[in-house]
């Protein structure tokens, strides 16, 4: 796995719930460090380690772990360039989820060893969208749920997200119905980035 994905794992961890709380479940999940490497590759076994040690930590499915994951990835400050990259993929919800097909091939540009998982959004019937989330491991479907849900909000749009399983090949899928396109005041996104911030 990819050592940006781990470290954006241990980030949520960190700025949610403290770095006390990231030096346990790091310590359960026998990491014999503190702080993954960016650009460094871990196996697998290595990052389902610590999802396990932060399900049992808290008491919750990895799934709702994986899904605040996601959320954490669109609306925390200090994951904010992000937030900005997906935002460019529309100037409103739907345009946005289309956007997402091309998301796999945008971040191997920037990044050739991320290992993103393969979106496909295709349109199921009236203002009903289906996601198809494919990767090695599983359970980056539950991760994207938190992403719509925020972005969701980040639009001001109004969706209803279910993750309906996997597939026989094992893709996860994902059913996003759009209830109201403009339910409520979105947040503020310009397109050039405030003075001093760094994309």
């Amino acid at each position: 796995m990819h050592g940006m994905i781990n470290r954006a794992l241990q980030c949520f961890l960190r700025d949610t719930y403290g770095v006390q709380t990231w030096a346990e479940i790091a310590d359960a999940a026998d990491l014999g460090f503190e702080n993954f490497e960016a650009m460094l590759g871990y196996p697998d076994s290595v990052t389902l380690d610590v999802l396990s040690a932060t399900a049992r930590y808290f008491r919750k499915p990895v799934e709702s772990i994986l899904e605040d994951l996601g959320t954490y990835l669109v609306s925390h400050p200090n994951v904010e360039p992000i937030r900005r990259l997906l935002r460019f993929g529309g100037g409103d919800f739907t345009e946005f989820l289309f956007s997402l097909n091309e998301l796999q091939g945008r971040a191997r540009m920037a990044l050739p060893d991320l290992e993103m998982p393969e979106l496909t959004v295709e349109l199921d019937g009236e203002a009903v969208y289906l996601m198809t989330c494919s990767h090695d491991v599983p359970g980056f479907g539950y991760v994207m749920v938190g992403v719509l849900r925020a972005m969701a909000d980040d639009y001001g749009a109004l969706v209803f997200l279910e993750h309906q399983g996997w597939k026989d090949a094992g893709e996860e899928v994902i059913h996003v119905h759009l209830l109201e396109a403009a339910f409520a005041q979105g947040r503020s996104f310009d397109l050039v980035a405030p003075e001093g911030f760094v994309t």
